[in-house]
């Protein structure tokens, strides 16, 4: 579809299943997805129309020192790689789990301000609300590929999913998960924190397909959360 090419992997089913995402700042309209052989030949089309997701602004009150955080040296390329390797094997499954209980407090694709200025920049994943040192639970099956603290991100983990899938959770006050390990839906991860750029304790997770931010509420229902609660 347009630049991007996915793989159609063979299912255990025999079927065959590929993921194409869509970026967030993708223009409204038509396209078309080609099938294409071993060859980059394309042998049929099938038409796609993207609609306008209508993300609205989001304002976030944030002290400077806070906005000021950068990354740790080799935090953003750790990330990088994590974000642009795939993995053959599928280790996820439906239906995915929410990593926390909480209500939603940021949704996904929102506009984000800065202490009424604009960013620049868009929420890649969902926030969240949780106590400091809830539980964190990986939504699906897959290989931590990151468990660290960071500066920016706070602490972190990272799963790789397999075949294009992945996510990542931050601002964790304590990580348990292990480089390498396999973990298995709902299994503990890490604890619910503010490290890192954040305001207060919660969970911000991203949900990934071949490196590209899509709405994790297409795969878990998250309720927003209401006033009051």
């Amino acid at each position: 579809m347009g630049e991007r090419s996915v793989k159609l992997y063979v299912q255990p089913d025999g079927s065959r299943l590929a993921l194409m995402p869509i970026p967030v700042n993708t223009k409204p309209g038509r396209y078309e997805v080609e099938y294409l052989d071993r060859n980059g030949l394309a042998m049929g089309t099938l038409p796609v129309t993207v609609r306008d997701g209508r993300f609205p602004t989001q304002n976030i009150v944030i002290s400077k020192s806070t906005s000021e955080l950068k990354p740790a040296p080799g935090e953003q390329e750790a990330v990088n790689v994590f974000r642009t390797s795939v993995s053959e094997v599928r280790l996820w499954l439906e239906p995915f789990e929410r990593p926390v209980p909480g209500c939603m407090t940021s949704p996904f694709g929102v506009r984000r301000l800065h202490n009424k200025k604009p960013t620049g920049d868009y929420h890649a994943g969902l926030d969240q609300r949780g106590d400091a040192g809830t539980p964190i639970h990986a939504i699906t099956g897959g290989t931590i590929k990151i468990a660290k603290m960071f500066n920016l991100r706070g602490g972190t983990v990272a799963i790789d999913h397999g075949q294009g899938v992945a996510s990542i959770y931050m601002h964790m006050s304590r990580v348990t998960a292990a480089e390498g390990a396999v973990v298995r839906a709902g299994d503990v991860i890490g604890e619910v924190g503010s490290t890192g750029r954040s305001t207060a304790p919660h969970l911000h997770w991203t949900f990934y397909v071949y490196g590209v931010p899509v709405n994790p509420l297409q795969w878990i229902k998250v309720a927003p959360c209401t006033a009051g609660k």
